[in-house]
């Protein structure tokens, strides 16, 4: 079970909690992908997330659960090379980037990155530090560190949009 600290309902207070395993990570992903999934058939502009953290960390598992949420059930891998994989569901789109492996920020101009940030999508991004000065600023910030022998997740609102999300995320624990 994921034990999650709360704060009061309307305060922007980030959620953290510790994660024990693999199960415990996806089950965390999924919390917050509910909780996006409820907001995002009405998000008249793409939710944002930045998912940060060392390598092997959990970002990639985290999202495995988001994709849960929507209704993905097949394997999750994270797109190191081709930088984005869509995901279509009937509540919106799923757009994870992965940027670990790009150059240079202007890269993303050339993939017409501004294309996946519309209404009703869901843009995970792992790795955002190497796209900034292109991407849009994040709703919300997913940090997972290691913190043997598991790891310590921690979402924080960056937004209005963020801070309804985070609110939803409370009530789906």
């Amino acid at each position: 079970m994921v034990d999650i600290q709360q704060g009061a309902a309307i305060n922007p207070t980030p959620i953290e909690t510790y994660l024990a395993d693999e199960t415990e990570t996806v089950a965390f992903g999924k919390c917050l992908g509910l909780a996006l999934r409820d907001y995002a058939p009405n998000a008249k502009q793409a939710l944002v997330v930045f998912l940060e953290g060392d390598l092997g960390a959990g970002k990639t598992t985290s999202t495995r659960g988001l994709l849960q949420a929507f209704g993905h059930s097949g394997p999750v891998k994270s797109p190191t090379y081709t930088l984005v994989e869509p995901y279509e569901f009937d509540s919106a789109r799923v757009y994870h980037f992965d940027l670990y492996r790009l150059g240079d920020p202007e890269e993303l101009e050339y993939m017409g990155i501004r294309d996946y940030f519309t209404a009703q999508s869901v843009c995970v991004v792992e790795w955002p530090s190497r796209g900034m000065g292109v991407l849009p600023e994040a709703d919300l910030r997913l940090k997972v560190t290691t913190e043997a022998p598991g790891r310590r997740a921690s979402v924080e609102a960056c937004s209005a949009v963020g801070i309804a999300v985070l609110e939803g995320m409370r009530t789906e624990v």
